[in-house]
């Protein structure tokens, strides 16, 4: 009976654990327009907050991006874009886009009783390394 019992709850452990990833496309830059830039908005997988999905905007888009997600912005050349992301704590960055790609990392800290969300611009070359184990965060209607 509990061994019945431990190969149920292991089973279950499983499931949940390995289904709450992001499942999409894998990584793939996108092409733009000559007047655009992209802003790739990535969450590297972390156990730890599965559950959790703040919407993260950026210019007038809105997402919201799961544990091994990402999402592209696309924001006009230019312009100073902010992107932010809230819960009952907010963060922001802003960004003095050009003809080019942006990576900002999503984190989730935890504080006493709920996540803190960060958004942290990072380096192309260290970006380059951490999205590619990120999949495309599919969007079902507007996340406002």
């Amino acid at each position: 009976m509990n061994r019945r019992l431990v190969v149920l709850l292991l089973g279950v452990v499983g499931a949940v654990g390995f289904g709450c990833a992001v499942q999409g496309q894998p990584f793939e830059k996108i092409a733009s327009s000559p007047g655009d830039a992209v802003i790739y908005v990535y969450r590297p997988y972390s156990y730890g907050s599965v559950a959790l999905r703040p919407a993260v905007t950026c210019g007038e888009d809105t997402a919201r991006i799961g544990p091994g997600g990402y999402h592209a912005f696309i924001v006009p050349a230019g312009d100073k874009v902010v992107c932010s992301i809230q819960t009952d704590t907010a963060d922001e960055v802003e960004i003095q886009t050009e003809r080019r790609s942006y990576y900002i990392r999503e984190e989730l800290g935890w504080g006493v009783l709920t996540a803190i969300p960060h958004l942290n611009p990072v380096d192309t070359d260290v970006a380059q390394t951490e999205i590619r184990s990120c999949v495309l965060e599919p969007q079902i209607g507007s996340a406002k």
